[in-house]
């Protein structure tokens, strides 16, 4: 389809009039979103509007969707020569609480993206289940979902181009995109005495987050503009590690091939998407040209990932073949 064909949304979104869509089956999903959990969902279909649930406007915490939008900002710095994702820990001077050691100073940016740094240390929020003995894997040798190497990507972002982060977000994507509610102000560093590198954390809002799922499902550009390179949409959503049953890791975001059998959220075409603790979902099925997303704003009382699928596949039910 050529760009001009692309509906984007002006300051609301566009409601989609025509036929596609099965009002029972969506008056059902309305029934299941109402057991609980849930706080917002809405469903974009080719730039419209289609469905929409809750309140799309409040703003809560984004849990771990802050990881997959920062991966835009390092593509935008990335081309721009800012940041060389092939620069060491060392290139770098990143130091911690605890020395890293000779190894591990050789991970590169590129590796903390995909999760294989094959750097152990403690982080603020930490995630130790699972994680491996200091020493037990190269860099760039072992995927592991290590808040580690994505609290140091906000060090190094923030230390090579010289933004500060929440603050570079909202001029390079957020006003490019329009988005109703995001503010610096509502973002924050959260510090910890395990590392020297602080969690990021960020609140937005549904219909925010639909723009952020837009942006991607058209390859990066917005209104004729191109707001994240389109390489980069590419590259940072197609699995750089295979986690087993259909399942993959690209730079900070998620894919599933069709008909994942490891992974509740798949259906019957491939996606990529941005997940976060307790429900929070930028979910991208380019195939079909829609976007779904899912909030929770108490995180702690929030929706699992196979509750999220058995609502994603609802969803998709509702959506006639055209």
């Amino acid at each position: 389809m050529a760009e001009a064909a692309f509906i984007y949304p002006d300051s609301e979104w566009r409601q989609r009039t025509e036929r596609g869509w099965d009002a029972a089956v969506l008056e059902n999903l309305v029934r299941e979103l109402e057991r609980g959990g849930s706080t917002a969902m809405m469903i974009i279909d080719g730039g419209r509007l289609a469905f929409s649930w809750g309140d799309t406007a409040y703003k809560s915490s984004i849990a771990s969707v802050r990881k997959s939008l920062i991966s835009m900002l390092f593509g935008i710095h990335a081309e721009a020569g800012r940041i060389d994702l092939s620069a060491t820990l060392a290139d770098l001077g990143i130091i911690d609480v605890a020395p890293l050691t000779a190894e591990e100073r050789t991970a590169t940016v590129r590796n903390l993206l995909a999760a294989r740094s094959g750097v152990y240390l403690p982080s603020v929020y930490d995630t130790k289940r699972g994680r491996p003995e200091r020493g037990n894997h190269p860099p760039g040798s072992f995927w592991f979902y290590n808040n580690w190497d994505f609290n140091v990507l906000g060090t190094i972002l923030e230390a090579q181009t010289g933004e500060n982060l929440f603050e570079s977000f909202a001029a390079r994507i957020a006003a490019p995109l329009g988005m109703q509610d995001f503010s610096p102000d509502d973002c924050r560093y959260q510090h910890g005495p395990e590392s020297l590198h602080p969690v990021y954390k960020m609140a937005m809002s549904a219909r925010d987050f639909a723009r952020v799922g837009l942006l991607y499902l058209r390859g990066g550009r917005w209104n004729g503009g191109q707001v994240v390179p389109e390489d980069w949409v590419r590259l940072s959503t197609q699995p750089h590690s295979d986690l087993g049953g259909g399942r993959g890791y690209g730079y900070l975001w998620l894919t599933a091939e069709a008909n994942a059998p490891k992974d509740p959220l798949s259906i019957q075409t491939p996606l990529f998407y941005a997940s976060g603790f307790g429900g929070q979902y930028i979910i991208v099925v380019p195939a079909l040209d829609l976007v779904v997303v899912h909030r929770a704003a108490r995180v702690d009382y929030g929706i699992s990932h196979i509750r999220m699928g058995e609502l994603m596949r609802l969803a998709i039910s509702a959506r006639s073949n055209r």
